[in-house]
């Protein structure tokens, strides 16, 4: 693959991502960027100033009792949580506090909460924290689960979006489309990269990515 090269957040001057062209398979798409998004879940000062520029988009504004934190972004999560805390924002659990939880996924990728965390949910406002949308599948599948389990969508955060709403819930992202003009999501069925018989570089999920050879 390509060497990653740098982007600056045009919301954040203290935040970049890393980025790698190539050919990529997502769980939901295929996608002509990879976006390395490791050491700014895991290093501290990375996931910090993440999390401070994330929160700007609820501060005093928005009710937030959980944080539900998707493809690896706890550690953000937390951050974050601790900037919306320090900002003094309301919360109307009983505890003066935010949760922040992570979900597990059934068989068919439905994401579901043990009765053990359901609590979290039940009557609280939510806000979904993932890292990478690309087709807004995963995100709509997160917000189908948070109502189901008698949770309301405070709010929508992710490092990079593809899109600017789903379901009619805006997307408050740090990079977005504009910040790497040539990003183009595909279909599985009907890839671009596919049809001109450009190999696949690597199949990539929450977690990472693992090399096709």
């Amino acid at each position: 693959m390509q060497a990653y090269v740098k982007v600056d957040s045009k919301k954040a001057p203290d935040v970049s991502i890393k980025v790698i062209k190539g050919h990529f398979v997502t769980p939901n798409s295929h996608v002509n960027y990879y976006f390395d998004l490791t050491t700014m879940k895991s290093r501290l000062s990375e996931a910090s100033n993440v999390a401070r520029a994330l929160a700007q988009d609820y501060l005093a504004t928005t009710v937030v009792d959980s944080i539900v934190c998707m493809e690896g972004t706890e550690v953000i999560g937390a951050f974050l949580a601790a900037e919306l805390t320090r900002a003094g924002l309301i919360t109307v659990n009983q505890h003066k506090t935010i949760y922040i939880i992570s979900p597990e996924y059934d068989a068919s990728g439905q994401m579901i909460f043990r009765d053990n965390m359901q609590m979290m949910i039940r009557g609280k406002h939510v806000l979904i924290l993932t890292a990478i949308a690309s087709t807004g599948a995963t995100l709509t599948r997160a917000m189908d689960s948070v109502h189901y389990y008698g949770g309301e969508v405070a709010g929508i955060s992710a490092i990079f979006s593809a899109a600017s709403r789903v379901a009619g819930q805006e997307i408050h992202a740090l990079f977005t489309p504009q910040d790497v003009p040539d990003y183009r999501a595909y279909e599985s069925h009907d890839c671009n990269l596919c049809k001109k018989g450009v190999r696949v570089d690597a199949l990539c999920n929450g977690f990472g990515y693992s090399e096709v050879n």
